[in-house]
């Protein structure tokens, strides 16, 4: 028998729930250690090289592969027409919504390469499979493709024109959805009553998602057991498993197993199933080897999806005591050439999800036309439709203050949701549970010295620089419930196992589970590890995003938890020789009540390891295997306050300062909290002031590498002031928030705030992302030539 441990109280503080406690796989990564698709090698494995489109429009009249077939290594090469007759299932898009007559949205149907025509410049039109990378590239040089091209269209305004060309001929107008939420006639109504209407054209630029390890797949074909394996990065093995099965191969799930090792971002990209995979599995199988394929950079720009493109005009009405009646957004939601599985999300029930924030806004009306273009494909990108939500009303909000000439600090406390209107149920069907946001927005100002600034303006303009400042009050509403997998397995090295179905593309789930398993069971940090990436070990699993992990994997681990304690009671009772009802669990020791007689539950697990005996009626071990029933949705929120320099002379902006307090409810682990934010925010000022994705009007895109794409660098970040101000969640076991996307939400309006608030003195009300230099510049010029006549 073995008292309760003396170290585990010091042991769960410095590991548990609330600890800064650094990332455990950091160590094994950065020393190189990490194992991500393309360091997996299977014995045989070739290797494919991808075939595209030069077009962005255009019909395939015919596909010569005969040259590359001859070429030294080549192991064979395929095109759509050999998928099609091979009977794979379409890529599909999951989430649709009614056109606003009620009729149903368009779905063209989408093979993995086309045998039609061409709509993008990237789409995979052939795919050659070699012995050799080298050798695979060679060969799909030597493939000629023969496309006869047609007039593209590669913005959303352009592409609903009568005339327009169109992308699919049972798609009118290349409209795909004609999405409307809200009653019209109410908001119609309170915009006539409306003492003020402020009103901006807003652009969500397209972006690049840049993940730093591109798309990379290894396919493997069991013909003994009819089994498909896939190495790949992912978002969730589970899910993407499903995906393959259903809709790809048309096989029961047992016979998919998607493995997934270390992941170098993704934010969103990297989630469901892409066109290389499907000719990957057609060549496993009829090769009978392992086939790769890797991603390079030029490709990723064209083949990944990209993040964003909406045009937006946002309405916002007020009453004479300045109070919101109602927001109204009109404008194109851009897909690209296809529908991704939920491309259709991000400008439409999420945008309108998100942008009520932290306002009593009584009436909201969304008119967004989802339209296809001869462009890569759009889709989810860190936050997917939140960051967009708050920018919208944020600038409405920044904007009717200045056209009103009040304090935008006295605005946004008059219309916040306050504490005691909890639970507050907002006009898009969500509830609030938790929030306090004026003291929130009090703290940030206080923490950014607001009062200070205009100290700080003058020595900036006593150095020939404009400045302004900016803010963000934002909240988000997280990803909806979807079922988690909290398994528990006590291994036979004395190690613990987590079995969920998250998956880790760079957020570090593995610290923040050990926390909320050591703070439940009191096993021994170090001894804990995370498996996530086997979808074969996997009864449940919603993937990564949405910024719902912790919510949605700690409650399942905090469940599993119970259930291991229930387990060890019994098995406990029988070891200590009494009842079950006299074991009490507490500090990592089951004790017998009033007594010091007790055992440790790492002690318990050698126990059974060394073939302990147990009567048939008792359970067998500590393992267990559980479903969490997700919880509801989540509302993290902050307030972000930033401060930049204008150089009016080349249009070049610095963020100067950075605050920021945030709601993520229980912090599980504060320095992973702060890092995710920190990149959330790098980000969100990548997006307003440097990153642009451009297409000239024939389709071609001019921002093909990173010598045309400019992403921010070190010297661009600012350094960061991060305040946490916590109000427990009411909607799960952990009282957390989630945090994962929060920073790109409050980052993008606190800086475009901030640039407009430094160019508001020479006139100027609005600037579009992204701020560059030139558009920064040429505002100025128009600006003062305007002053001028």
């Amino acid at each position: 028998m073995t008292p309760p441990d003396a170290s585990l109280d010091i042991a769960t503080m410095k590991f548990g729930i609330g600890q800064p406690v650094p990332r455990s796989e950091d160590p094994r990564l950065l020393r190189g250690q990490g194992r991500y698709t393309d360091d997996v090698t299977l014995p045989g494995q070739a290797y494919a090289v991808m075939v595209r489109s030069r077009h962005a429009h255009g019909v395939i009249r015919a596909i010569d592969t005969a040259a590359a077939r001859a070429l030294p290594g080549v192991l064979g090469v395929w095109t759509g027409a050999d998928l099609e007759a091979a009977g794979y299932g379409t890529l599909k898009c999951n989430i649709t919504f009614p056109n606003r007559d009620g009729s149903a949205m368009k779905l063209p149907r989408r093979p993995a390469m086309p045998t039609d025509k061409v709509r993008f410049v990237g789409d995979p039109v052939a795919f050659v499979v070699a012995a050799t990378p080298s050798q695979a590239k060679d060969a799909a040089e030597a493939v000629v493709v023969d496309i006869d091209p047609l007039p593209a269209v590669t913005t959303p305004r352009a592409a609903v024109k009568p005339g327009a060309p169109l992308l699919y001929d049972d798609v009118p107008n290349n409209i795909a959805l004609d999405y409307h939420f809200g009653d019209a006639d109410k908001v119609a109504a309170a915009f006539a009553q409306a003492a003020h209407v402020t009103r901006l054209e807003l652009a969500n630029n397209r972006i690049v998602v840049s993940a730093m390890e591109p798309r990379s797949a290894l396919a493997a074909y069991d013909a003994t057991a009819d089994k498909w394996t896939l190495h790949v990065g992912c978002q969730g093995v589970f899910g993407l498993r499903g995906q393959i099965a259903k809709d790809i191969l048309g096989v029961p799930v047992e016979k998919v197993r998607v493995l997934t090792g270390n992941v170098g971002g993704s934010f969103g990209m990297k989630a469901f199933v892409y066109p290389e995979y499907v000719g990957l599995f057609h060549a496993a199988r009829a090769l009978g080897r392992p086939v790769k394929w890797t991603d390079e950079r030029s490709e990723s720009f064209l083949s990944d999806h990209h993040g964003r493109d909406h045009e937006v005009t946002a309405e916002l009405a007020l009453d004479r005591d300045h109070n919101f009646l109602a927001v109204r957004f009109t404008g194109y939601g851009n897909v690209g050439a296809f529908l991704n599985p939920v491309a259709t999300l991000m400008p439409t029930l999420n945008t309108v999800k998100n942008a009520i924030g932290v306002y009593k806004t009584p009436l909201i009306e969304s008119s967004v036309k989802v339209v296809f273009t001869n462009t890569s494909i759009v889709s989810a990108y860190r936050g997917a439709g939140r960051p967009e939500g708050n920018y919208y009303m944020e600038r409405l909000v920044d904007a009717a203050a200045r056209e009103l000439r009040i304090d935008p600090v006295a605005l946004r406390r008059r219309n916040h949701i306050q504490p005691a209107e909890m639970p507050y149920a907002t006009p898009v069907a969500t509830t609030y549970d938790s929030g306090e946001f004026t003291k929130l927005l009090d703290q940030a100002l206080k923490a950014a010295d607001w009062d200070g600034f205009e100290t700080r303006r003058a020595g900036s303009v006593g150095r020939g620089r404009l400045r302004g400042r900016g803010i963000g009050n934002y909240l988000e509403v997280t990803a909806p419930p979807q079922n988690e997998m909290g398994g528990i397995r006590f291994e036979s090295d004395g190690t613990v196992t987590i079995v969920t179905g998250t998956l880790d593309y760079g957020q570090g789930h593995a610290s923040p589970f050990a926390q909320v398993l050591t703070s439940k069971l009191g096993v021994p940090f170090d001894k804990i590890r995370l498996l996530q990436g086997d979808s074969d070990q996997l009864v449940a699993g919603g993937g990564t995003g949405g910024s719902k992990s912790i919510m949605a994997s700690g409650a399942a681990i905090v469940e599993a938890s119970d259930k291991v304690i229930d387990h060890g009671k019994q098995i406990a009772a029988f070891v200590l020789e009494a009842a079950v009802a006299d074991i009490e669990f507490g500090n990592g020791a089951f004790t017998i009540a009033g007594t010091d007689r007790a055992i440790g539950i790492m002690a318990l697990a050698e126990k059974l390891r060394g073939g302990l005996k147990l009567p048939a009626d008792l359970p067998q071990s500590l393992d267990v295997t559980h479903v969490h029933k997700a919880a509801p949705s989540a509302f993290p929120n902050g307030c972000h306050v930033a401060e930049v320099e204008v150089d009016p002379d080349t249009g070049v902006i610095e963020v100067a300062r950075y605050h920021m307090v945030n709601d993520f409810g229980t912090l599980i682990n504060p320095l992973l909290v702060e890092g995710q934010t920190h990149g959330g925010v790098v980000q969100g000022i990548g997006q307003a002031l440097m990153e642009r994705t451009v297409f000239d009007t024939e389709g071609q895109p001019l921002t093909g590498s990173y010598m045309d794409y400019a992403v921010p660098r070190a010297g661009d970040a600012p350094l960061f002031s991060f305040v946490s101000h916590p109000v427990p969640a009411k909607t799960n076991v952990l009282g957390a928030k989630g945090c994962g996307e929060a920073g790109c939400a409050g980052s993008l309006p606190a800086v475009m705030n901030a640039v407009v608030d430094a160019l508001s003195g020479l006139g100027i009300r609005h600037i579009n992302m992204p701020a560059t230099p030139l558009a920064v510049w040429q505002a100025i010029d128009a600006a003062r030539r305007g002053s001028a006549t």
